[in-house]
């Protein structure tokens, strides 16, 4: 399994702070998690960290089983 883990706003959409996920592509992973917490993952403003890296391009990216993938919401400024 992988581990996602979700800050911010995001947490409380989900319901937790992580939730374990099969491995697999992104997208599928994306869409086997709650339509209102998949939509707010698909946010473009939503930054995913793989295993403590930054990502820029999360179309092709793999989850491994043992991978961690953090999403970062939006920061506001004030």
């Amino acid at each position: 399994m992988a581990t996602l883990v979700f800050l911010g706003r995001l947490a409380d959409v989900a319901g937790a702070t992580q939730l374990e996920a099969a491995p697999g592509l992104l997208a599928n992973v994306l869409a086997r998690l709650p339509g209102e917490l998949a939509i707010a993952l698909l946010d473009e403003r939503v930054r995913i960290a793989h295993n403590g890296v930054l990502v820029s391009e999360s179309e092709a990216l793999i989850v491994a089983a043992g991978d961690e993938v953090a999403f970062l919401p939006p920061v506001s400024g004030g």
